[in-house]
């Protein structure tokens, strides 16, 4: 079987597909390799709010004052706290926002301790 000359390579009308289909691509690849390195930031923005939550419920259960506890929150940029007792359970609430590709996401965080505890 022969092949004709036109018939071995790209035709005419074929000529820059692989320009176009990266031109198309790569925004693609581009917005899920932002969101995916946010989404890495936000995870990790949540487990430091947790361990300043535990940190903050742990020095209210102490005896320290509230106040104490909020400025370990606050170590953690935009971050906020609330304190509440439940019974004899001290519970920290830590909130703040973390940015995923330029859009807000709220997290929070809670954790409780034992008043009085050590």
């Amino acid at each position: 079987m022969s092949v004709r000359g036109g018939e071995r390579g790209p035709t005419a009308g074929e000529r820059g597909s692989v320009a176009a289909e990266l031109a198309v691509a790569l925004p693609a690849v581009l917005l899920v390799l932002i969101l995916g390195v946010g989404a890495l930031f936000a995870a990790s923005t949540q487990v430091r709010l947790q361990d300043v939550a535990a940190d903050g419920a742990r020095l209210v259960a102490r005896g320290e004052p509230e106040a104490r506890a909020s400025a370990v929150v606050a170590q953690l940029d935009g971050a906020r706290t609330a304190v509440s007792w439940r019974g004899d359970l001290v519970c920290v609430t830590a909130h703040a926002t973390a940015r995923v590709a330029g859009v807000g996401v709220p997290l929070s965080a809670v954790s409780c301790a034992l008043g009085g505890g050590l």
